[in-house]
């Protein structure tokens, strides 16, 4: 692992650290920026064991959330906990050749039927379980905060470098992501695993263009992740405007109900409205200066 990637690491953990809401930390991780410079300064192809990769950082997290949240182990042990688990998925699909397009579609099957259990679980808790918006601080100072995460940065590329291809996908922020979001583990392995579907569109991009160039091959995996994650996120942005544009287009027509109740009947024009109400706030404007 190189020194910018490190720097890159320790960028992104140290972005995250800093962010309170649980749902913009999990996107901010999910940035494919390890993984753009994974690419770009090893080398390696994007093929089916990459795109499985994505399910495997999804059980990187489920299982320090696991071992963390139910079995109450200290986050340190679950970290190691979840990076055996990567491990062990990462050398069963390096053994055999895997193509990419059986792959995909695995992927993207599974990820379908996650969401589906995720979304009924979530209704069947109720509005009464609510989940975490904003993520506490810790108390570490920031100085300290920095050293510990470029020195965690360091070791985890070391141990991804013995991954090979799958260093492509390795969580090399993850692993001290998981730290710093240990309050609100399980609410961010949820958001993550839904922006995860933004990374298959990465690696999808990547794939189709790295035999005409990588740069080439680098544009259409942003594209793609920038068109996955609109998709995504835009019903909830949409969903959550439109109260807000209601509200106000019924205070408006409230307003304008109590002036026509007050100063005129339903039959009178809006200039009349007007005036009457302009002439009753100058009467009682005269009758404060004369008071």
């Amino acid at each position: 692992m190189t020194w910018a990637a490190v720097l890159l690491v320790t960028a992104v953990v140290w972005a995250v650290s800093v962010i309170r809401s649980v749902r913009l930390r999990a996107f901010v991780y999910s940035l494919p920026l390890p993984m753009t410079l994974a690419l770009v300064t090893t080398g390696h192809r994007v093929d089916g064991a990459q795109v499985l990769g994505v399910l495997g950082l999804n059980l990187f997290f489920g299982t320090v959330a696991l071992t963390h949240r139910r079995l109450r182990w200290p986050v340190l042990l679950a970290d190691l906990a979840g990076i055996g688990a990567y491990v062990a998925v990462s050398v069963g699909l390096l053994a055999v050749p895997i193509p990419f397009e059986p792959a995909l579609a695995a992927v993207l099957a599974l990820w379908t039927v996650a969401m589906l259990v995720l979304r009924r679980r979530a209704r069947a808790a109720g509005p009464a379980v609510r989940e975490p918006e904003a993520a506490g601080r810790d108390g570490l100072p920031a100085p300290v905060k920095l050293v510990v995460i470029f020195a965690g940065a360091v070791l985890t590329g070391l141990l991804g470098e013995l991954l090979r291809g799958m260093v492509v996908t390795f969580p090399y922020a993850g692993v001290l992501v998981a730290v710093e979001a240990r309050r609100h583990l399980v609410a961010f392995s949820r958001h993550f695993a839904r922006n995860s579907l933004a990374l298959v569109g990465f690696l999808t991009g990547y794939h189709y263009l790295q035999d005409v160039s990588p740069a080439a091959a680098l544009v259409a995996g942003w594209a793609a992740f920038a068109l996955v994650s609109i998709a995504l996120h835009l019903p909830r942005v949409v969903g959550a405007v439109q109260p807000v544009t209601r509200r106000r287009a019924g205070d408006a027509t409230a307003d304008r109900r109590a002036a026509t109740m007050r100063y005129g009947s339903r039959g009178d024009d809006a200039e009349s409205v007007r005036r009457r109400s302009t002439h009753d706030g100058r009467w009682h404007g005269n009758r404060g200066d004369g008071g």
